[in-house]
């Protein structure tokens, strides 16, 4: 992470769980017995804790006696600016501009409580290459994404198919809980998380943000 992009997008990362459509449907069996018996009606957070930042180029550690290490091709939202019970109409003016996101995360067994053990572990969320601005991003929730390993497509999708917009999920979390300049928003991971193994590379590409490059290595 260059110096310029550490300044300006060193605070918090909030991810958001379960914000894509299909990845909600997969799901909706089990929301619907018991104990849930509904779906969540708002956002379901977790915290990337700062022993989990990693960068460009970086390396992923695949930690020793797991079975699967699962990549997640995410949107980042940079605060720019304190955002406290904002309404949905302004939540964007509080946006710094956009980046990459690589929401690295051991398979969970629970979407309604994200385990700190399966999320947090060191280097496992890589953001870069740069922050893009948002007056360069015109519509953040129509941006194709796409994750490659070793050069091959294995997942795709488009934040036009999340459950809530980037204006929505701040508005709703500054709610409850005030948005600082430099936190990151990372809106969500798509269905159909794929395994990957050591050696191998890791890309993702989000339309007008670049590409953000991971290298798996063995503890």
């Amino acid at each position: 992470m260059s110096h310029a992009l550490h300044d300006v997008a060193s605070g918090t990362l909030f991810g958001v769980a379960l914000n894509y459509q299909g990845l909600l449907q997969q799901h909706h069996a089990a929301f619907v017995e018991a104990p849930y018996k509904q779906l969540p009606v708002k956002p379901v957070l977790f915290v990337k804790t700062p022993n989990t930042r990693n960068r460009h180029e970086g390396q992923v550690v695949f930690p020793a006696g797991v079975q699967h290490l699962q990549p997640g091709p995410a949107l980042g939202v940079v605060i720019g600016k304190t955002a406290s019970r904002v309404s949905v109409a302004n939540a964007l003016q509080h946006v710094a501009g956009y980046i990459i996101v690589n929401e690295v995360s051991l398979p969970e067994d629970s979407y309604y409580r994200p385990a700190v053990k399966a999320k947090c572990r060191d280097g496992f969320c890589p953001v870069g290459p740069e922050l893009v601005p948002a007056s360069q991003v015109p519509n953040p929730d129509a941006l194709g994404l796409r994750l490659y390993v070793n050069g091959e497509l294995r997942q795709h999708n488009n934040t036009a198919n999340c459950v809530r917009s980037v204006a929505q999920l701040i508005a709703e979390i500054s709610e409850f809980m005030t948005l600082h300049a430099g936190d990151i928003l990372i809106t969500g991971t798509p269905e159909g998380r794929v395994d990957v193994q050591p050696g191998d590379r890791v890309d993702i590409e989000i339309d007008g943000l670049g590409k953000l490059t991971n290298h798996i290595v063995a503890e």
